[in-house]
């Protein structure tokens, strides 16, 4: 299994990117932090199942 992590460029307007950093700052996440949940919540919603290690690593 692979440790390394992985980057992924997302393209959005500045409006929206500000919104969301202003809104992870309020609720005291960042937004790589909110990226991944959304990611992870998406994956299982659609019943992608990730070996255990990769699943734990996400959550930490």
């Amino acid at each position: 299994m692979e440790n390394k992590t992985a980057r992924l460029t997302v393209l959005i307007d500045p409006a929206r990117k500000d919104a969301f950093e202003k809104l992870c700052h309020a609720q005291d996440m960042t937004p790589s932090q909110v990226m991944r949940r959304l990611i992870r919540d998406f994956l299982n919603e659609n019943g992608i199942k990730l070996p255990i290690a990769a699943a734990k690593k996400a959550r930490k």
